[in-house]
C-alpha cells in the first residue's frame, strides 16, 4: 500500500500524497480503491502486491486478513493512534482483496451494512444465529 499520508486518485487510479489530492468522503476512496484492485487482476505478480495476492486466491488473501486483523486488535491494545488507524487501514485494503477474489463488489457489504442498520445488534445477531447464519 501507498505511504501513510497517500490517498487514491479515482481519475488516474493512483496514489497522490494529500497535498494533490481534495478531500474524499470515505465510500469514494473505497470505491477507487476497489477499481484499483481489480484493474490488478491478471497483472505482472512480480510487479504488483496486489496481484500477487490475487493469485493466491481465497487462501493468500484469507491469511493476510486473518494476519492484519491480529495487528489491528495488538495495536489497539497498546500502540499509538496512528499505528491503530494503519493496521486498520491495512485491515480494509487485504477485506477488499479477498473480496474480489470471491468477485464480490463492495456494494454487496454496502447493501448487508444497510440493511442492518437502525436494527439493535444483539437482536441482528439473534436472528442470524436462529436462522443458521454465520456468527
Amino acid at each position: 500500500m501507498a505511504g501513510r499520508n497517500s490517498r487514491l486518485d479515482p481519475a488516474s487510479e493512483s496514489f497522490v500524497t494529500d497535498s494533490q489530492a481534495s478531500k474524499q468522503q470515505v465510500g469514494e476512496v473505497l470505491t477507487a480503491l476497489e477499481r484499483v484492485i481489480a484493474a490488478r487482476k491478471g497483472a505482472d505478480s512480480s510487479r504488483s502486491y496486489t496481484a500477487r495476492l490475487l493469485a493466491g486466491g481465497v487462501a493468500a488473501a484469507g491469511a493476510k486478513v486473518t494476519e492484519e486483523a491480529g495487528e489491528l486488535v495488538q495495536a489497539a491494545a497498546a500502540e499509538s493512534d496512528d499505528r491503530v488507524v494503519s493496521e486498520a487501514a491495512d485491515l480494509l485494503y487485504h477485506t477488499l482483496v479477498l473480496l474480489a477474489c470471491r468477485e464480490l463488489p463492495l456494494a454487496r457489504v454496502e447493501d448487508e451494512l444497510t440493511r442492518r442498520f437502525g436494527v439493535s445488534g444483539l437482536a441482528e445477531k439473534a436472528a442470524r444465529t436462529a436462522g443458521g447464519g454465520a456468527e
